[in-house]
């Protein structure tokens, strides 16, 4: 297993070699191995694939919707300049628009007309901590984008608006900071903190492999899985073994 190393927290861009990387892995083991570098509250709660089967391992953008009220909007700007658009502009292959509309469903983070930059822009998708509208146009429409959100909804924005863009953002109650990686498949979306996401790589791609050597075992003996699961160091020292003699 890994050693836990001292890491700088100094965010970092994330290179699309390590995205590649976490998207050929299950969510699930991306999680253990971000708990197991200590990022333990790292889960968006809440949040479901809306294009199931598509996996997500993404740079975040953030977008941050407040409540409405007459002086905020008077003091957000307006059109192209609006922190929503503003956001989606700078989404771009590899990376996905995060948005915290704090799991209101009252409030969507937009349709299919806005979105449409995130088409344009050849972005990875959507994470939202509140309601979706248009799937349908999106999916009928091939916008190539994988959705994260609590829920569908057909309601425009009666209760928030977008009032900030590229800060800090909870997400189903997971920090997301811009350049994260949010990592997610059918089982739901996690947060990689940028500073060790090729690191969690590393260790999750490991683990992967040393289950899969697991059930191999299991099946060739016949053995319930308790024999070797879970997986214990000596597990990997084997594994290790193996990988070299076979060559991989």
């Amino acid at each position: 297993m890994s050693e836990i190393p001292k890491f700088d927290m100094t965010p970092v861009h994330v290179p699309d070699s390590v995205l590649e990387g976490l998207k050929k892995l299950p969510t699930a083991t991306v999680y253990n191995a971000v708990r197991y570098f200590g990022s333990t509250l790292c889960v968006c709660e809440g949040l479901q694939n809306f294009t199931n089967g598509e996996k997500m391992a993404s740079r975040a953008r953030t977008l941050r919707f407040l409540p409405n009220r007459d002086d905020l909007k008077a003091d957000t700007d307006l059109g192209e300049a609006s922190p929503e658009f503003v956001a989606m502009g700078k989404c771009g292959p590899g990376d996905v628009l995060v948005a915290d509309i704090q799991g209101d469903t009252k409030t969507v983070v937009a349709g299919d007309v806005k979105l449409l930059q995130l088409k344009m822009n050849n972005a990875d998708g959507v994470v939202i901590d509140g309601a979706i509208r248009d799937l349908d146009v999106l999916r009928d429409e091939d916008y190539g984008l994988t959705v994260y959100a609590t829920a569908r909804s057909l309601h425009g924005g009666p209760t928030a608006s977008p009032a900030e863009e590229g800060g800090q953002i909870q997400c189903g109650g997971a920090l997301v900071r811009p350049g994260d990686v949010m990592v997610g498949d059918d089982d739901g979306v996690i947060v990689v903190p940028s500073w060790m996401a090729a690191q969690v790589l590393e260790h999750a791609t490991e683990h992967e492999e040393v289950e899969n050597y697991i059930k191999e075992k299991i099946a060739a003996e016949n053995v319930a899985p308790g024999k070797y699961y879970p997986p214990q160091p000596e597990s990997f020292e084997e594994w290790r073994r193996v990988k070299q003699q076979r060559g991989l």
